[in-house]
C-alpha cells in the first residue's frame, strides 16, 4: 500500500511539469498533498495519536488550506495559463524523468536505516523535490512559482512522514506552520505586482529600479 501512494506522488510530479493550466496545477497539488497524508497511517500509525494528528494536520494544510488559498489568488486575479515557460513542457517532462531516475539511484547509496535501506520514500521525496524545484525556475507565472514551493516542501514533508517514529512531531508541524507562511506571503507578493504590472510574470521584476 506504502509503494503504491509513493508511485502515485511520483506520477503526480509528472502530470504538475506537463500541466500548462495553474487551476489544473493547483488541484494536482492538493491531491498530492492528500496522498501524501495518507502516509502514516498506510505505515501502520493509525493506531497511535501522533500518527493520526500528523495525517490530519498535513491532510488539512496541504489538501485543503493551501490549495484554497492559490485557488482564491487564481480566480481573483484572472489568470487561466502558465504562458511560455522559460523551457517546454516536454522539455520539463524530461528533466523530471531524468530527476526521478537520479533519485532512485541515490535513494539506494544513502546510509540509511536497515528497515530504509532500498525503501521507495527516499526516491519519491527526493523526485518530488526536484518536481518542486524545476517548477520553481521554469516558470514565469508567480502563482506557478508558489506551488512549486508547495510541491518541494512536499517532498521533504515524504522524509519525515516515511520516517515518523524517528522525527519529532514538533519539527513536522513547524515544517508545515513555515509552509503556510511562506505561501501566504507569496500572495501577497502576487498582490503587489498583478496591482504594479498588471501580470504575474515575474520577468517584469526586473524593471525595478533603486
Amino acid at each position: 500500500m506504502v509503494d503504491l501512494l509513493l508511485a502515485l506522488i511520483i506520477l503526480l510530479n509528472f502530470a504538475m511539469l506537463g500541466s500548462g493550466r495553474i487551476r489544473v496545477l493547483i488541484q494536482t497539488a492538493a491531491l498530492q498533498g492528500v496522498v501524501i497524508s495518507a502516509l502514516p497511517l498506510a505505515l501502520g500509525h493509525e493506531h497511535t495519536l501522533r500518527g493520526v494528528v500528523l495525517a490530519l494536520v498535513t491532510l488539512a494544510v496541504k489538501g485543503f488550506v493551501i490549495p484554497a488559498v492559490l485557488l482564491s489568488a487564481f480566480d481573483r486575479l484572472k489568470i487561466r495559463r502558465e504562458v511560455e515557460p522559460f523551457i517546454s513542457y516536454a522539455a520539463s517532462l524530461l528533466l523530471v524523468a531524468l530527476g526521478t531516475a537520479a533519485a532512485v539511484l541515490v535513494g539506494r547509496q544513502l546510509p540509511l536505516a536497515p528497515e530504509h535501506a532500498g525503501s521507495l520514500a527516499v526516491a519519491a521525496a527526493l523526485a518530488t523535490v526536484i518536481a518542486g524545484f524545476l517548477l520553481l525556475i521554469t516558470r514565469r507565472k508567480a502563482i506557478t512559482q508558489a506551488t512549486g514551493y508547495l510541491i518541494l516542501e512536499n517532498g521533504i514533508s515524504i522524509f519525515g512522514l516515511t520516517l515518523v517514529g524517528g522525527v519529532p512531531f514538533l519539527v513536522e508541524t513547524t515544517l508545515l506552520l513555515d509552509l503556510v507562511a511562506g505561501v501566504f506571503v507569496m500572495v501577497i507578493v502576487m498582490n503587489h505586482i498583478h496591482r504594479a504590472f498588471t501580470t504575474l510574470d515575474t520577468r517584469q521584476l526586473t524593471a525595478l529600479k533603486e
